[in-house]
């Protein structure tokens, strides 16, 4: 009863462990407040070169114990191959996410643009330029955006993504005037700030909004300025919305429904990987079995050969056979002896293959290069196969499979991404409109053009209550329009795509038709291998009683050594086509439950394991003593 406790608590104690094997990979989010988190990078794990506790678990002396599910267990926790298919899923999620923001981000600001800008009629410069005169210092208009935006026309998405921009710009400006009339002045000397601030939205819709708030304070040696300082704020809305090209949220929207339809794919994509894997380690692992029953056969037949050489020897010694005997004996011996060496290279090789399968380094860790591969399962082959009707297995592949289901999706993402080539036939038109309210205060001045207006006297308070009265108002509406003689362009882009979804589409066809095909193959294939295999039993019967018939015919001197090595030749190769017939019918075997979609439900394997890399069934071997 102890002892049963205790391997129960052993076992328990390696599934806990083998559960905690695995770090994660997917990019670690920075923990910080919300208002600084979108700015910090995104910390993504390294790569996990490790291999899982299970593998060295099931080392015993310097020997690697495997049953089928062991090694299936191996590969979805080490294989290379499955871990680099977990990235796809998550990669395709931030493709996603990407999506979610938008077309064209804005565009870079450039604060050496408003370096000494003033407003339209603000001070000297702003006199000069609502004058339509030209001066020294630059001049801004209070009514524009903050900054430049890519201009997005057409199917292009907007960026849906809130931007928030601020410019903040301090200048000194020395300019000498040729006509000092209203300076007063030879010399202008100008101190400007200039504060930009902007908040623009895209819609799915096809269209965005600016809102801006732009301020503008001068103080200048001008003794003609009847407001020095002065501000000079003012606050603006913006849109510009599509109406034909660019209009609607089903074209707006494609890349984000593309890349949610690319989400789901990537998990099928990701099945098929895991689909793969199982069946290259199911291969492998039989393979590996065949080559071991194949080289216990050449072990056989070298020691039957052996035996056979020392007794023709004996009888020359008696005279009862002559010389020639005698080498025909130990050529076949020679011949046995290659066939054994060769056999143990085919081993060889295909353990290297299963190792690698089932390792991350492979060969390269020391200690499963040196390991011997013992596994613990044979190839079995049932009573009958009870196979259903080819229509049933047809559409059961249909239906199960990923890879099919992955095609048609791949459709349907491209029938989605054609909206975007469709609309882009379409004309470009565009409405665009906008509302900015401006204010004008400062410090009165004394000057010999007079007192200004008491209205515009004050400080930056006096500005905003000028904008919020709406006492300066600018009200603009229109409308943009480009058409393209031709638009040949346009028109060959949504030709092209129609003719490569048509294509698509005639391609998923070809291989919803070569699925039926290939169910009726490996169905002939699985009862061609089972027919071979009965026949190689029978032969492989027949074979071995004839020589050992022959054998003792030789004993009683009624047969010759040359008979006798004729029916050893045909007893090894009927048991090397008995091997090979059996490694035939298992291969037929998963070949066609791959094809029909059930490789994981008949080894055991779940999604959810292989994508977390972490296997909760214990190996059914005992834990070390």
């Amino acid at each position: 009863m102890r002892t049963h406790v205790y391997k129960l608590c052993c076992c328990l104690c390696s599934a806990l462990a083998l559960r905690a094997q695995q770090a994660p990979i997917e990019p670690i989010k920075p923990m910080a407040p919300f208002i600084i988190r979108p700015y910090l990078a995104t910390d993504v794990p390294p790569v996990r070169l490790a291999d899982s506790p299970r593998l060295a678990a099931l080392m015993r002396g310097g020997a690697l114990y495997l049953t089928v599910q062991d090694a299936i267990a191996l590969a979805l926790e080490n294989n290379i191959d499955i871990e680099v298919a977990r990235y796809n899923p998550i990669i395709s999620a931030w493709n996603l996410k990407r999506s979610e923001a938008g077309g064209a981000l804005p565009g870079v600001p450039s604060g050496a643009s408003q370096a000494g800008t003033v407003a339209s009629g603000q001070g000297i410069a702003g006199s000069q330029a609502a004058a339509g005169l030209t001066g020294g210092g630059g001049v801004g208009n209070g009514t524009n955006t903050s900054n430049a935006t890519i201009s997005q026309v057409g199917p292009v998405t907007q960026n849906l993504d809130p931007s928030l921009q601020q410019a903040s710009t301090f200048s000194h400006v020395t300019s000498p005037q040729a006509n000092p009339t209203q300076t007063l002045s030879p010399v202008l000397i100008s101190k400007t700030r200039v504060y930009n601030v902007s908040w623009q939205q895209g819609f799915l819709t096809g269209g965005g909004y600016t809102l801006s708030y732009t301020d503008h304070y001068l103080n200048e040696s001008a003794i003609g300025d009847l407001l020095n300082p002065s501000s000079a704020p003012s606050l603006s809305v913006s849109f510009q919305h599509n109406l034909l090209q660019g209009l609607g949220i089903a074209v707006n929207a494609r890349t984000i429904n593309v890349n949610k339809i690319a989400l789901n794919t990537s998990d099928l994509n990701f099945q098929t990987q895991v689909i793969s894997a199982v069946v290259n380690v199911l291969n492998s692992y039989y393979a590996v079995v065949s080559e071991e029953e194949d080289l216990k056969a050449k072990q056989t037949a070298v020691e039957a050969a052996q035996q056979f050489s020392a007794e023709t020897k004996r009888r020359e010694e008696l005279g009862a056979v002559s010389g020639l005997d005698v080498t025909t004996a130990e050529s076949q011996l020679a011949a046995t002896q290659r066939d054994l060496v060769l056999s143990q290279s085919d081993l060889g090789q295909d353990e290297v293959q299963l190792k690698n399968l089932l390792s991350r380094r492979g060969v390269l860790e020391p200690s499963l290069a040196s390991a011997r591969l013992v596994l613990l399962d044979r190839i079995v082959i049932p009573g009958t196969d009870d196979l259903p009707p080819l229509e049933d297995m047809v559409r059961e592949a249909l239906m199960n499979r990923p890879d099919i289901a992955s095609d048609r999706a791949n459709i349907e993402s491209s029938q989605v991404s054609a909206i975007g080539t469709i609309n882009g036939v379409r004309p470009s038109m565009q409405a665009i409109g906008g509302l900015s309210n401006a204010g004008l205060a400062g410090t009165a001045q004394k000057t010999p053009f007079g007192e200004p207006d008491p209205f515009v006297v004050g400080g930056i308070g006096t500005a905003l209550g000028q904008i919020f009265r709406r006492n300066y108002p600018t009200e603009r509406i229109g409308a943009f329009a480009q058409v393209r003689i031709f638009n040949r362009q346009a028109l060959a882009d949504q030709g092209i795509d129609q003719l490569q979804l048509r294509q698509t589409e005639l391609t998923t066809q070809k291989t919803l038709n070569q699925v039926q095909v290939d169910v009726s193959n490996y169905v002939v294939a699985l009862r061609q291998a089972r027919a071979r295999y009965e026949s190689a039993v029978q032969n492989r019967i027949l074979d071995q009683q004839l020589y050992e018939a022959e054998q003792r015919k030789f004993v009683l001197g009624a047969s010759t050594p040359y008979n006798v090595v004729q029916q050893q030749r045909d007893m090894i190769a009927a048991q090397a086509a008995e091997v090979s017939a059996l490694a035939t019918y298992q291969a037929a075997k998963i070949a066609l439950d791959e094809t029909l979609g059930r490789t994981l439900e008949v080894n055991h394997v779940t999604i959810g394991e292989a994508k977390s890399g972490v296997v909760d069934r214990a190996s059914v071997l005992p834990p070390p003593q």
